[in-house]
């Protein structure tokens, strides 16, 4: 028989058959170091947790496979953006500008000496939902209806009918002028972009159309 480090007789050599302590050092020795239960982490000096009652005897529990995140799916058409594991909605807001008014005024373009900058004019957002978003002038005799109408009063009268028209294509947004009177800006520029052409747009991006108009495209969370 042998003693465990408590002092009892085992016949066992690994652990104390009446105690369960390890059989590490004979009786008087310096005391063992104390182990780490391998299941909860717990401190353990015996065979047995006092923490979650995992017995060190037995085999190590595997370790756990790891979590894979699903990536976002982009929402394409529907104007949504992949942004890792969130999908980002693009967003127009539209205001009265009065930097973009003092330029148009400078240039002295067709319709601009009969606009007046509005005294009143509260933003307005407008999520977009593709894949293709028109600006422009509601016009019913014309069948013209624009996703973003620019006719609600007060309305910037130097804006064309079918102006512009915003494309959503995965995460990518551009803006095509549609051979508008007055044409489009982009970002603060006097220079209109070119007209039937597409221009790749970002978050920010600020797009001037009529006397007054700007509409700024941003993301946020759908």
């Amino acid at each position: 028989m042998a003693l465990c480090i408590e002092g009892h007789e085992t016949a066992a050599t690994d652990y104390c058959d009446f105690c369960g302590a390890p059989m590490g050092a004979p009786f008087g020795g310096a005391a063992p170091q104390l182990a780490v239960c391998p299941s909860c982490g717990a401190p353990s000096e015996g065979r047995f947790c006092e923490n979650c009652g995992h017995d060190s005897a037995l085999p190590a529990p595997p370790p756990a496979p790891p979590v894979r995140a699903e990536p976002a799916t982009t929402g394409g058409e529907s104007g949504a953006v992949e942004n890792g594991a969130a999908a980002l909605v693009w967003v127009a807001t539209i205001s009265a500008d009065r930097a973009h008014y003092a330029r148009m005024q400078a240039q002295k373009g067709p319709d601009l000496e009969r606009v007046d900058f509005p005294a009143y004019y509260p933003d307005r957002r407008i999520p977009l939902q593709g894949p293709n978003i028109l600006i422009g002038k509601r016009s019913v005799s014309q069948g013209v209806h624009p996703d973003i109408d620019l006719s609600v009063a007060p309305a910037d009268i130097a804006v064309s009918r079918s102006h512009a028209i915003l494309h959503i294509d995965g995460g990518t947004l551009t803006v095509t002028d549609l051979g508008s009177t007055n044409g489009t800006c982009l970002n603060d520029s006097p220079q209109p972009i070119p007209p039937k052409t597409p221009v790749p747009l970002q978050a920010g991006d600020r797009i001037h159309v009529g006397g007054w108009t700007t509409i700024t495209v941003t993301t946020e969370p759908g």
